[in-house]
């Protein structure tokens, strides 16, 4: 499956999803590449970071822009079980470009009013994409997620109202062990003192819908 995780709004977390998500595909023995169409190259620079903590990364990673996203990744595609792809959080080239080759696209929002009023502008993104590329399924999940209040709940309700586009039924808390759990060069599913058993959990719930809902779809 090629899978991107992008938005026009930035700091939602797509980088952090998608290094993990390369992560955990690969420890399920797949032969996974990483895809890094975000200018600031950072999910080059964990992979970099992961070489030299871990001794290897596991997976491929490159460095794509613009259309050589989608002309690469489909020459690239058959030589490997998933792709994940990361773009940067703006309308450019290279998000519109990983839309044309994707099976799926994986939104994260948080729970903040901002994040919320540019799901517009993504939800005309995909639309114009599925023009071209009617296989695309686009799924919006919750991250960084409040520990308590209804700000959750409210922004799950309202993006359920966005047609065509899947909300998953889980959610990525607000947790320090993401940002630690990178900074060691590690998934947060994986051994360590920054292991937190909750975002592991989370992020392992996230990795099933997804591909529940790409083999739901056909």
């Amino acid at each position: 499956m090629i899978l991107t995780v992008g938005n026009t709004k930035g700091g939602v977390g797509k980088t952090t999803l998608a290094v993990n998500l390369a992560i955990v595909r690969a420890m399920d023995g797949l032969d996974v590449l990483l895809v890094d169409g975000d200018e600031q190259r950072t999910a080059l620079t964990f992979t970099e970071l992961r070489a030299e903590r871990q001794g290897a990364p596991g997976y491929t990673a490159v460095s794509l822009d613009g259309p050589a996203i989608r002309t690469q990744v489909r020459q690239l595609a058959p030589k490997y079980d998933d792709v994940v792809i990361d773009v940067g959080g703006r309308n450019t080239g290279s998000l519109r470009a990983a839309l044309m080759v994707s099976d799926m696209i994986l939104i994260p929002m948080q729970p903040r009013s901002f994040d919320l009023w540019a799901m517009d502008q993504m939800a005309e993104l995909v639309s114009e994409a599925r023009e071209l590329n009617p296989k695309l399924l686009a799924v919006l999940v919750i991250n960084a997620a409040d520990a308590q209040g209804n700000d959750n709940q409210d922004a799950a309700a309202a993006l359920r109202d966005v047609p065509d586009m899947t909300v998953l039924p889980v959610t990525i808390g607000r947790r320090k062990a993401f940002p630690n759990a990178a900074a060691a060069g590690r998934a947060v599913t994986e051994p360590g003192r920054e292991k937190d058993p909750k975002a592991a959990a989370e992020m392992m719930a996230i990795v099933r819908s997804l591909y529940v809902q790409r083999s739901s779809r056909g």
